[in-house]
């Protein structure tokens, strides 16, 4: 594969994403599904509607999301509903959580684990997808990012017990950690393949704490904020992500790095990078 362009900014605000959007040169067609993390109720690190609404605007979009598998505020669909209301997300655009009326199944392809994935209904509704991640530290995959936003993101709440467990239909939290992590990069196949070419990715890294936006109770942020960065490509994306990361000379960035090594999170790109549905070699671009 050839390197993937990664645009990145070091502003941090609604209009440099437009910017970095623009300069990806897609058009993405018909209707869009925008892909966003609704936020855990008390959650304090989450990326709020008002940042990403110049965005949804601009490609008219619905903003999407899927059940949890875990005690909390989003884990019925009653339950995320209130949660999207209470956090201000149906204020900027039509909302659809995707498995409230059930799930479809997506085929992966060379999965170690993975056949197929379960993913919200209401995905077969749209007909390209923008996701907008905000790249943090993780408890389980020791960051997220692209890939998780579109693999355990947009899998059913059944269809993240699937992945978590590896297909084994154990307890998701007993599985065993490294098939979890590739489990994640095979269901994240099955999206790339269902919507070719029509799919752009943008992460925001900031308010990175080692936990995810999941986490109704998140430590604080330690590392500084560093930028926004799009790309076509989520594997580019994540990589490019981590490698700030390593690269930047803010002593709160041990935190961080002591969390997604620990969780061995680089492994999901590794199994991503085998499947061969993206590439982790990229141009940075610095706008």
């Amino acid at each position: 594969m050839e390197k993937a362009k990664v645009f990145f900014s070091r502003s941090i605000t609604p209009e440099t994403v437009l910017q970095l959007y623009s300069a990806l040169g897609v058009e993405l067609p018909g209707k869009v599904a925008v892909k966003v993390h609704s936020g855990e109720v008390g959650n304090q690190n989450f990326i709020r509607p008002d940042f990403w609404k110049p965005m949804v605007e601009k490609v008219k979009g619905t903003i999407v999301e899927c059940n949890t598998a875990y005690e909390g505020a989003r884990n019925t669909t009653k339950a995320h509903w209130e949660t999207m209301k209470l956090h201000g997300w149906t204020e900027i655009a039509p909302v659809d959580i995707m498995d409230e009326d059930g799930e479809i199944e997506l085929p992966i392809e060379g999965g170690r684990h993975l056949k197929v994935n379960y993913v919200g209904k209401n995905l077969e509704n749209y007909d390209s997808l923008l996701v907008l991640s905000h790249f943090k530290g993780h408890p389980m995959g020791g960051f997220g990012g692209a890939l998780k936003n579109i693999s355990i993101g947009i899998a059913s709440s059944h269809g993240k017990e699937h992945i978590h467990s590896s297909g084994t239909n154990q307890d998701m939290f007993q599985a065993d950690h490294d098939s979890f992590l590739e489990s994640m990069a095979e269901s994240a196949q099955s999206i790339v393949r269902r919507f070719p070419g029509k799919i752009a990715y943008i992460n925001v890294m900031a308010n990175m704490s080692v936990d995810c936006d999941c986490c109704a109770v998140a430590a604080d942020p330690k590392i500084g904020d560093i930028g926004v960065l799009a790309s076509l490509d989520p594997l580019a994306l994540d990589q490019a992500c981590l490698d700030l990361v390593y690269a930047s000379d803010d002593p709160g960035k041990a935190d961080l790095v002591q969390r997604i090594e620990s969780r061995n999170g680089a492994h999901t790109l590794d199994t991503a990078a085998q499947l061969g549905y993206c590439t982790r070699e990229y141009e940075l671009i610095e706008m």
